[in-house]
């Protein structure tokens, strides 16, 4: 069997980190590692998960240097299980709680690095997926998966991505590399898995692996150039300009300049119709730092 870590960011976020934990910990398999990167919090975070005893892994709580983000904490806790001698790494969110069976349902089948084996994410209060799931059948045809009725629908089904859940093998890691930390929040769940794909590895739902995540009370999804976009109204400054710099960047780096630019004018009408023209500025600052590739923590971002 692999030896398996779980790894999450956290930050001011002391009771919902502990719970992540308590979950991991209540696992009819729990992980021989547990890494929680820890973004300089300033309340008790790390002093409450420090004060745990007698669990049935070892806990590491990694102190950032600096607030990186979950981009950044994800890939610092990353690169330290595999450093440990993980076979392979759990991602989780620090309020994506597994169901006591979620690991074991993981890797249940026979253990193979070839493929990205992830759970299924739940919001608790809705019983439908956290984010609707893009799922591929058997012909290579691409549908939305809202529940997890709709997944047994659909023949061999197999994601087109996935990050939260995600079962990733250090062979996967190997020829991936790491996870991107300038990403900072909001574009390593669709940066990474494409890294991937492009390797040539694949990723497989399993409907028994359940984490409850909460999910946004409301989403607007629509299309554009083929690629499904979803959009949260309301969104504080910071998430929506992380959200649209990395969609623009990552854009231009899987397609060309055009699409990229493409990208941009989609959020920047979605935005201005749904939440205001007030907003636009900020669309445009995020869409232009993502076109010349300004990663890294947003100036504005305290």
């Amino acid at each position: 069997m692999p030896s398996i870590a779980a790894v999450f960011a956290t930050m001011n976020r002391s009771a919902t980190a502990l719970a992540c934990v308590r979950a991991l910990a209540a696992q009819t398999r729990p992980p021989e590692l547990v890494v929680v990167a820890d973004n300089v919090s300033t309340d008790e975070t790390v002093t409450e998960l420090e004060r745990l005893q007698e669990l049935p892994f070892r806990l590491i709580v990694h102190r950032m240097d600096e607030n990186r983000g979950n981009a950044g904490g994800i890939q610092e806790a990353m690169d330290l299980a595999f450093a440990e001698g993980a076979d392979a790494v759990w991602i989780l969110d620090d309020d994506s709680w597994p169901r006591p069976e979620a690991l074991e349902a993981l890797i249940k089948e026979p253990w193979d690095p070839k493929f990205v084996r992830h759970s299924l994410q739940i919001d608790p209060k809705t019983g439908k997926f956290t984010w609707p799931l893009q799922i591929k059948d058997h012909d290579e045809n691409l549908h939305l998966a809202y529940s997890t009725t709709d997944l047994s629908l659909i023949n061999s089904p197999r994601s087109q991505t996935s990050w939260t859940g995600a079962l990733v093998s250090s062979e996967v890691r190997q020829k991936a590399g790491a996870v991107n930390g300038a990403l900072f929040i909001r574009g390593e769940d669709e940066e990474y898995p494409y890294r991937i794909r492009s390797c040539g590895y694949r990723f497989i739902p399993v409907i028994s692996s359940i984490l409850d995540h909460p999910g946004p009370s409301d989403i607007i999804h629509w299309t554009c150039f083929g690629k499904h976009l979803f959009f949260e109204p309301g969104l504080a400054d910071w998430k929506l300009y992380y959200k649209i710099r990395n969609m623009v960047w990552l854009k231009k780096k899987q397609s060309d300049a055009f699409n990229a630019f493409a990208m941009g004018m989609a959020y920047l009408v979605a935005t201005a119709k749904i939440d205001g023209l007030y907003r636009v500025p900020l669309v445009l600052e995020a869409a232009l730092d993502g076109w010349k590739a300004r990663l890294g923590k947003w100036r504005r971002h305290v």
